[in-house]
């Protein structure tokens, strides 16, 4: 009988032979557990049903589901072990739900953005519905035993922007297994036994970083079982449009491994085929978890019975024929058909399963629904309270508004309680000032709520970490500046076995201005590795790493190139504190060199663009190679991503050793006074530095004074103020940067004027100088014309004063 029903289970494109006639199982147990599997999928159903009804009645936001594909990920979380991860999309709620990293009452908690952490456990009410996220952290900040715990990565809406981190979290897996130095690291790997799972949609198969990925995956054969839910459509627009043959599994023969070299085991199974999908997995699991080898299961025949989400409808754009293709091969009722014609279950039994189900999630919705209610009611009841107690006319009217407010949500109860606060400017009383104290203490946990954990707020911070000065000692040696930094990281490496560093050139000849020259020699190339040209691929293997309890540092050879690995910085590095709620770190460190270099190319300083794309990830501007190394050293003993640019001009000029290369620390946000001055602040970083210290000796000559400041950060931002303490001495200001105008210059400005109250010390209009707005042409000339020069700095200084004292400051041109 057993026999019979696996051989009506098997309709799959598979040529695996199965015999189960020596099983332990007993044919009942068989049936509890394909039961219990078609209970899963008829909840995740319901939940996708339901979910898209509380968007359309108004309570939600907006929705989108996993409907569909029920099936293929049923038979995944089946092989999903205890320290595996998971790297999926907005899909993957079948999945969550089994595995058990979210629950349905965690899932409608999300739906409604509940604030609380205990409800929404993936976001805390910040990631809309089907972002799924594991806590990795303790009340501390400190790791889990990862080993333990089935992890998921935090999802990003990000189209393919799950693939890059995968990389990296199976790599992992690779180095703790062929790295014995790594054995004490425990309870991040088991021998390098976990697998990553990484899920993706058929059309985000389109995009660049998945190939990137399948092409370094498949160099590095690290043990990732890649999933493609392929429901023939992204949004609106078909396979035939978005793929080369209709087929990404057509496409992809070519990283099928052979004779010729390693590659992909690569699978093709239809995701209403329950037996078939068991098997696949079950099989490419196992080739992953204990050949390191990498699998595509390329899951076609899937279906969307709501479309891509809450915002349309599928009837727009499928044919009447095609979605009677999709009700008839709907992955749930042919589930449903082989039960009863296997004789697995009973019509009236599957009936209950399917009213239990409906009942079990109604429950869950309604609890989550409820206890949002409550934390909503709690608050709104607290400022009707207050506001009631304030005789005052111009309270009645909102106050009747807020109370007659069907559902209130957060945000009309506090615009009541502004908007009142307003009207009340001239009065004052014990009534309203209850209700001020009331909305103080709210706000901060509002900020809690919604504006918290953008970096690390533990002890881990590199906020924290003791400043440790450079040594020297008598004869201290007058080195190249590159030479400073080798040292620097030779010397932590040798006393931390989790630092690794790669990028483009940076393996066998040490990158290209010779930071690490010699490092793989001394250290393996386990630790000191080339890879591809492939910056998205890069910056997701260092993420991927540096969540696995490993310390990289990830090179990105040129500043301008990092423009190729933006989407994978800004949506999921630098958000990863915030949409966690603090609950997932990835300590990586992303090296990279710029400013100066004459050309289009190889020349741009995109301060701009990195200031607005990269809140969460610490950007350090050292001005000198032992400044980058000190930034360096503290931010190995610390748990924030950072990007320290270096000065690509720098390499080769003269600096001192210090005698603790590899342990004095230089204080992230914490400015310099590089001179000290009296007529004129000028701020500045970097390589233009130099040029401003150059501009300044000219400058004396002529009878002004100028205070030099080196901000040496951008993100944290001069945290002492030392900016608009100099302002109180000198009463003028003078930003220079190589950005475009309005760039990083207007930040600085903002930070100066505004944040720091330095408006209120100007005696006069403040200036910037930067460079033109289009890119540097090539040649020592086009960098003289383009960007600011040392001409241009005494200039601009000369200006200042020149408005000041005209008499003594005559017009030069």
């Amino acid at each position: 009988m057993l026999k019979q029903n696996i051989k009506l289970m098997m309709n799959t494109d598979l040529k695996v032979s199965v015999d189960l006639s020596n099983s332990k199982l007993s044919f009942d147990d068989f049936r509890q557990i394909i039961k219990k599997d078609y209970e899963f999928a008829v909840q995740s159903r319901i939940v996708s049903l339901l979910g898209r009804k509380e968007v359309l009645t108004g309570k939600a936001k907006f929705g989108i589901f996993g409907d569909g594909k029920e099936l293929a990920q049923i038979a995944l979380a089946k092989v999903f072990e205890p320290g595996d991860w998971r790297s999926g999309y907005y899909r993957d709620q079948t999945f969550a739900f089994v595995s058990g990293i979210s629950t349905l009452y965690n899932f409608f908690s999300q739906l409604y953005a509940n604030p609380d952490i205990e409800a929404d456990i993936s976001s805390g009410g910040r990631q809309m519905v089907a972002h799924f996220s594991t806590s990795l952290l303790d009340e501390e900040g400190n790791w889990k035993d990862q080993t333990a715990l089935k992890n998921s990565f935090s999802d990003i809406s990000t189209t393919g922007g799950q693939m890059a981190r995968t990389m990296g979290l199976g790599l992992a897996s690779k180095l703790y297994r062929n790295n014995k130095d790594l054995s004490y690291l425990g309870y991040f790997s088991k021998n390098g036994n976990e697998v990553a799972f990484c899920n993706i949609g058929n059309a985000a198969t389109s995009e660049g970083v998945f190939w990137e990925v399948i092409n370094a995956a498949g160099v590095h054969q690290i043990p990732a079982v890649i999933s493609i839910w392929d429901d023939g459509y992204g949004i609106s627009v078909p396979n035939e449009v978005q793929t080369t043959k209709g087929d990404i599994s057509e496409v992809l023969k070519g990283f099928q491994r052979d004779e010729n070299g390693n590659g992909f085991e690569i699978f093709k199974v239809k995701g209403w085929d329950y037996a078939g999908l068991c098997e696949t997995y079950e099989k490419v699991a196992k080739i992953a978890r204990e050949e390191h080898i990498p699998c595509i299961v390329h899951v076609t025949e899937l279906t969307q019975p709501q479309g891509h989400s809450s915002s349309g409808s599928h009837e727009r754009y499928k044919t009447k024929e095609r979605l009677q293709w999709e009700v008839d091969y709907d992955c749930n009722t042919k589930m449903r058909q082989w039960m009863l014609d296997a004789g697995i279950a009973t019509e009236d039994e599957l009936t209950e399963i399917e009213d239990k189900a409906k009942d079990f999630v109604r429950i869950e919705q309604r609890r989550a629904w409820s206890d949002y209610r409550k934390m909503l009611q709690s608050e709104l009841e607290e400022a009707v309270s207050l506001l009631s107690e304030i005789n005052e006319e111009v309270v009645e009217l909102p106050l009747k508004t807020l109370i007659s407010s069907s559902e209130s949500s957060l945000k009309e109860v506090y615009s009541t309680v502004r908007q009142v606060l307003r009207e009340l400017r001239f009065k004052d009383s014990p009534q309203k000032q209850a209700l001020l104290i009331w909305y103080k203490e709210k706000q901060k946990l509002n900020e809690d709520r919604y504006n918290s954990s953008l970096y690390v707020e533990s002890d881990n911070s590199p906020l924290h970490v003791d400043v440790v000065e450079a040594a020297y000692g008598e004869n201290a040696a007058i080195v190249d500046g590159r030479e400073v930094l080798n040292a620097c990281f030779e010397a932590n490496f040798k006393k931390d076995e989790r630092i690794l560093a790669f990028g483009e050139d940076v393996g066998k000849i040490g990158d290209v201005n010779q930071g690490f020259a010699g490092l793989q020699d001394k250290f393996g190339d386990m630790r000191v590795f080339d890879t591809g040209i492939r910056e998205s691929t890069i910056i997701g293997k260092g993420i991927g790493l540096a969540v696995r309890g490993l310390r990289p540092i990830a090179e990105i050879q040129y500043l301008d190139y990092l423009i190729y690995a933006l989407p994978v910085l800004s949506d999921d590095l630098a958000t990863l504190g915030y949409r966690t709620k603090g609950q997932q770190k990835a300590p990586v460190i992303i090296r990279t060199r710029g400013h100066r270099l004459e050309g289009i190319w190889h020349s741009g300083s995109p301060m701009t663009v990195l200031l607005g794309a990269l809140r969460g990830i610490h950007i350090c501007v050292p001005r000198n190679m032992t400044q980058a190394a000190g930034m360096y050293n503290t931010l190995l003993k610390s748990d924030d991503p950072a990007l320290v640019i270096e000065c690509l001009n720098g390499y080769r000029l003269k600096e001192k050793m210090p005698d603790n290369v590899g342990d004095f620390t230089v204080p992230l946000g914490i400015a310099e006074i590089m001179r000290e001055g009296t007529d004129v602040t000028v701020v500045s970083y970097g390589s233009t530095l130099r040029l401003v210290q150059e501009a300044a000796l000219e400058l004396d000559k002529i009878g002004i004074s100028i205070e030099i400041i080196d901000i040496q950060c951008l993100q944290p931002f001069d945290r002492t103020h030392l900016c608009a303490n100099s302002l109180q001495k000198t009463n003028r200001l003078l930003v220079v940067d190589e950005d475009v105008p309005g760039g990083a210059s207007a930040f600085i400005l903002q930070q100066i004027l505004e944040e720091q109250k330095g408006y209120y010390h100007l005696d006069s209009q403040p200036l910037t100088l930067s460079a033109k707005a289009h890119r540097p042409p090539y040649g020592s000339d086009g960098d003289y014309f383009t960007k600011p020069a040392v001409d241009d700095i005494i200039e601009s200084v000369y200006q200042i004063m020149n408005d000041v004292n005209p008499q003594q400051f005559p017009d030069l041109f």
